[in-house]
């Protein structure tokens, strides 16, 4: 009854931390600017379940797909038998579904087989990160925390999964010994080849048993509240983050409505544009200025790198990064929430995402290609973000690169961005 009583107070209180940090990060993303994403829902459920459940995108690099296929499928299934767990902590009984018979048998065979896949998976992981020379798996913005926070999460589940293996082994060493309440039930092929690393008098396999259950349970639990403070919570992020991605064509871009009325007022006198009497902050500066949809691209983000290895102004040893973009983006929202208290207005902390965060050599790197957004495994826009802080640079602050400048001011006077007068732009034809 001890048992059950502290295994009931740690799930209370595990649950009730995951609960807590989950509204923290909702509030987070609730900081950015609405912005309707609503339309379309049979797209956007096809969208979700074909590259957030299904891996579509993921398989552009095969092997990489694979190995995180049976990472991602032996952990989520695996935690099925977590309910088994529940129910037995809570109710002191042992193998609660055992009475499914051959079903059951049949379920933990597979479990076994996914936990096996799932170990394989994180140490092959483990070795890419660690010790091949992959360019995208080292350069500077994963380097100290998110190194470290990758490598500990791919050790836990390996640990996670030896348990489960462990826990089984020894179970099914109990159940040839007609050990109460050890009763015939389950299939281990891959737990069975581990026998023979136990003892073989009952009361320290009991001890075996039952610590790599509790190990099991509470990593679980562990794991559960780490999520939201790591890289991993795109577990459950990448399901209404594709589900909310953009269904426009990539190369369209989203003009402010404030601006094209005005430049329709002027063009046509006779337009029934209405202008914007108060059009507020043209771009983004900082968090604020950008929608939800964005700072929610912000917290899926996985840090794999491949918008930054796809990248063309990377490529060539520019400064940009695009999946530096999204960990700046998140690192600011994160310092803006320490900064606040709960359910008051924004304070200003003299900071903001452009200049602080993100430097202007980094946005007008960008080609605006959309590269970064086409390789995403799950729907990151990090160009949105760019366009908006050059938005701001150009339309708040008047300040771009000179050759930009030039271009503005040949497009006003010439209606081209070349520096030639309208009336010789056919010329190139009579050569």
């Amino acid at each position: 009854m001890v048992a059950q009583l502290i295994f009931a107070f740690l799930l209370v209180i595990a649950i009730g931390l995951f609960y807590r940090n989950a509204r923290r990060i909702y509030r987070n993303i609730r900081l950015g600017k609405a912005v309707d994403r609503s339309d379309q829902w049979k797209t956007r459920l096809r969208t979700m379940l074909l590259v957030a459940f299904g891996q579509k995108k993921m398989f552009k690099k095969p092997i990489p797909a694979l190995l995180h296929l049976f990472v991602y499928v032996g952990f989520c299934i695996i935690n099925i038998e977590m309910l088994e767990i529940i129910i037995d902590g809570l109710f002191g009984s042992h193998r609660v579904f055992s009475f499914l018979g051959n079903l059951y048998d049949g379920l933990i065979y597979a479990f076994e087989i996914l936990a096996g896949l799932v170990i394989f998976g994180c140490v092959l992981f483990l070795i890419r990160r660690n010790v091949l020379p992959i360019t995208r798996l080292r350069q500077a913005e994963l380097q100290k925390w998110p190194k470290t926070d990758a490598n500990l999460i791919l050790i836990a589940e390996i640990l996670l999964m030896s348990a489960f293996l462990l826990m089984n082994a020894a179970d099914l060493k109990l159940q040839g010994l007609n050990i109460s309440p050890y009763i015939q039930a389950g299939s281990f092929p891959v737990s069975s080849l581990l026998t023979g690393l136990l003892p073989d008098d009952a009361a320290s396999l009991v001890i075996v048993e039952r610590s790599c259950w509790w190990f099991h349970i509470i990593g679980v639990l562990l794991f559960l509240n780490y999520l939201p403070i790591s890289k991993h919570l795109h577990i459950i992020l990448a399901f209404p983050n594709t589900y909310f991605s953009s269904l426009s064509p990539l190369g369209r871009f989203t003009n402010l409505s404030s601006v094209t009325n005005e430049v329709k007022l002027m063009m046509d006198p006779s337009s029934t544009a209405v202008p914007d009497e108060n059009p507020g902050r043209f771009g983004v500066k900082d968090v604020y200025d950008l929608t939800w949809k964005n700072l929610l691209d912000a917290y899926s983000c996985t840090e794999c790198g491949r918008c930054t290895a796809a990248c063309p102004a990377n490529i060539t040893g520019k400064l940009l990064s695009p999946r530096k973009i999204m960990m700046d983006t998140r690192d600011r929202v994160e310092e803006i929430r320490r900064t606040l208290q709960a359910n008051t207005a924004p304070a200003d902390d003299g900071k903001s995402l452009l200049d602080n965060y993100i430097t202007r050599e980094e946005i007008w790197a960008c080609t605006s290609c959309n590269a970064c957004v086409e390789q995403c495994p799950v729907n990151i826009n990090p160009l949105e973000i760019i366009m908006g802080l050059r938005q701001y640079a150009v339309m708040e602050e008047s300040q771009a690169p000179a050759s930009l400048q030039a271009m503005f001011g040949n497009i006003e006077n010439n209606g081209a961005p070349w520096k030639y007068a309208q009336a010789d732009r056919a010329n190139w034809s009579k050569f």
